[in-house]
This record gives C-alpha cells, structure tokens and sequence, in this order.
C-alpha cells in the first residue's frame, strides 16, 4: 500500500479543499467523508481504518470538508450556501475524473453523502457511518446542539452536554466562526426522501451510538440497506478497526 498523500481542489467558490489519498491510484475509487469537528486523518487514517480499505483494494479518497483539517474556512457567510459540502463533494469527484466509485461518510460525512446522492451523485455503493433515520431528519435539533456549543465555548463545564463537544473543538482546534456557518448550510432530509437513495447501502454503526437516532431503523428505511453493528459510541467508533473492516467487507 502507498503512503498517503495530499493534494488540493477547488471547492465552491474558490475554496482550497485538502484531498488525502492512499492506495493503489489505479485501483477501484472511494470516496470517504468525515464527521463533525473531525478531519479525514482523524476519522479514516489514524485508526487504520484507511489502510484497511486501501489493502482491500481501494483507492481511497478522503478530502477535508471546508471548515476542518487542512481545507479552507472562509469567514463570508457567502460561502456557505445550502448543501455546500455537497457542491464541495461533487468538485471533488470531478476533479478526479470519477464515473464509477463507491462514497461513504461518517455522521456529518454520511449526511452529505446521502444529500450528494439526492442532488444527482450515483455512486455504484454507499456506506453511512455513525447515523440513524432521526440524524436525517432530525438534523435542525441535532445542529442547534453544536451551535449552542460554539457560542458557550469556554465556559461550558463537565456534565454539561455541550462538554464533549467543547473538548473535541479543542482538540482539533477548530474555527469556531467558519463552523457555525457552515452548520448553516447543512438542512434536515426527510423520511420520505431516503426511498430515493436506491444503492446498496451499509449503516453501520458503534453498539454504543445513538448520537444520530438509530442505524438500525435507517438500514429498514432504505430501498437496500444493510445494519452492521461494530464496537464503541459516536466518538470511539471510528477508533476501531472492526469499521474499516465492516466497509472492506460490504464494498469488496
């Protein structure tokens, strides 16, 4: 397996998005997308979970939505249109000339890779990590959560349940003003909507996560969908290798 590499696209509006890559490059494509104040590092490389995709056979491809990691984040509230890391996800793919690619998500990620399919994406299958049919739909509630964390930030204190919120903010030394407009951009997508995404879907999810609803009620929503449970809650579930080979699995 190579090592990872970066490389820059342009997203909506001139944005520099970084697009993190391991892999054979001439190797089936997939697309994966991180959470929430994570980053693709975070969410798919250090765990190992990357490595196990790309030594399945995968070249894996994992930008960083605007706003986290490397990938800018723009202070104009004019660059954070609706659906925004939906327009990102699409330059992304053209950029690397994708036609026939897999695309998967975690939280955050998933919801974008269900909007991207709803805005006309066809991934051939979908994985959507860390997410259940309320984290859809639900999204307007679960947004205001992480809006109330931003503005409280400093001061928010252990018991609180803005606190995990405010430490991983803190970890990942994320802008606080280009993160709250771009929870903006990101709508809810009803019940209804989910019988559009048609693929082969896997929901998989940690036996200890209910942050978004649940993954199993998702996967009996969708037209095709698939549960897998793995170990660990919203913010340890990624940490384990036993995703990475759950996707392998399901994609292979």
């Amino acid at each position: 397996m190579s090592d990872v590499t970066t490389e820059f696209v342009e997203g909506f509006g001139g944005a520099k998005l970084a697009v993190h890559r391991t892999g054979d490059t001439g190797a089936r494509p997939l697309v994966l997308l991180h959470g929430l104040f994570s980053s693709a590092e975070v969410n798919w490389i250090k765990f190992g979970n990357a490595k196990i995709l790309a030594d399945a056979g995968f070249d894996v491809i994992m930008p960083d939505l605007r706003a986290h990691g490397q990938s800018d984040g723009p202070h104009d509230p004019a660059a954070y249109p609706a659906d925004v890391l939906v327009r990102d996800l699409k330059a992304v793919i053209d950029a690397h000339g994708l036609s026939d690619y897999d695309l998967g998500g975690f939280s955050l990620g998933s919801r974008t890779a269900v909007r991207g399919v709803l805005a006309g994406l066809a991934p051939r299958r979908l994985v959507l990590g860390g997410m259940g049919l309320t984290g859809l739909s639900g999204w307007a509630r679960r947004s205001a959560h992480f809006v109330d964390a931003i503005d409280r930030f400093g001061s928010i204190e252990r018991g609180d349940k803005a606190f995990v919120a405010q430490a991983f903010m803190k970890t990942m030394k994320i802008d606080r003003v280009a993160a709250r407009l771009l929870l903006g951009s990101v709508d809810d997508t009803s019940p209804g909507a989910i019988a559009q995404v048609t693929m082969p879907t896997l929901c998989v999810s940690g036996a200890d996560d209910h942050d978004n609803g649940s993954a199993p009620e998702l996967a009996a929503a969708l037209p095709d969908g698939t549960y897998v449970e793995t170990p660990g809650n919203h913010m340890s579930s990624v940490t384990f290798k036993d995703m990475g080979r759950a996707i392998a699995a399901f994609l292979v």
